[in-house]
């Protein structure tokens, strides 16, 4: 597989391999993982870290910016920024209490100062309490604060957190990291997702797996009719 274009999707019904190929290609780019584990550790990616290791992988230019990121764990990430901030907290007050002790204690006082440093970069990449904010909201902050140029992005069905308004907003955002040299490599269900500019699709539904046009999607045929005649569907059920 040629991926020509700074946008490539995936697509294909549940079960047809879109996800598991997406899974290999970030095991084989050894992508940084957005979720509850590192990507060489997670139990749920041994059998792509078995197919990776069965494919060759070929560069133009390759970067250690990006990450891997699947819906599913984005709640364990949230939590992971939780916990984390909440261990410096505990850290900073132990140590504060012991300064309390010792006032004039230089190798404190700068470890209260580095570790607050850390909270704070914390903070301002992903704000307070990502908990604090509707699932939507979290997705599209973790997004503005690790969009890189030059990274290589694996995303598997970013929309099941965005509503369609905000699926724009994402497709606004690719576009402006896709001109700084991003790539993005995305496993959907989404129609308004697909169609973002000269992206390629691969469809899954059929094999092999072939690259199609946006128009000749099921996904794409069977959305319109829904919204032309949603009625002429429901009649059916």
């Amino acid at each position: 597989m040629d991926f020509s274009s700074s946008v490539t999707f995936f697509v294909g019904e549940n079960g047809s391999g879109k996800s598991t190929l997406l899974e290999t290609i970030a095991v084989g780019a050894n992508a940084i993982a957005v979720g509850g584990n590192d990507i060489a550790r997670d139990e749920t990616l041994s059998a792509a870290r078995e197919l990776a290791a069965a494919y060759r992988f070929a560069w133009k230019r390759k970067t250690g910016r990006g990450f891997f990121l699947r819906a599913e764990d984005f709640f364990n990430f949230g939590k992971r920024i939780l916990q984390t901030t909440r261990e410096l907290d505990e850290i900073i007050a132990g140590y504060e209490a012991e300064l309390k002790l010792t006032p004039r204690d230089a190798g404190l006082q700068r470890a209260i100062g580095f570790i607050k440093g850390q909270k704070a970069a914390l903070v301002s990449r992903y704000g307070e309490n990502l908990d604090a904010n509707s699932h939507g909201e979290s997705f599209m902050k973790v997004f503005e604060s690790r969009l890189k140029p030059g990274g290589l992005y694996f995303l598997d069905e970013p929309e099941a957190a965005l509503s369609p308004l905000r699926q724009l907003a994402f497709l606004k955002m690719m576009k402006e990291f896709a001109s700084q040299e991003c790539q993005f490599i995305i496993a959907t269900h989404s129609p308004i997702l697909m169609a973002f500019p000269d992206a390629q699709i691969f469809s899954f539904d059929e094999a092999p797996i072939a690259a199609v046009e946006y128009d000749d999607l099921e996904h794409v045929r069977i959305t319109r009719a829904f919204l032309r005649d949603p009625q002429a569907f429901l009649h059916r059920l």
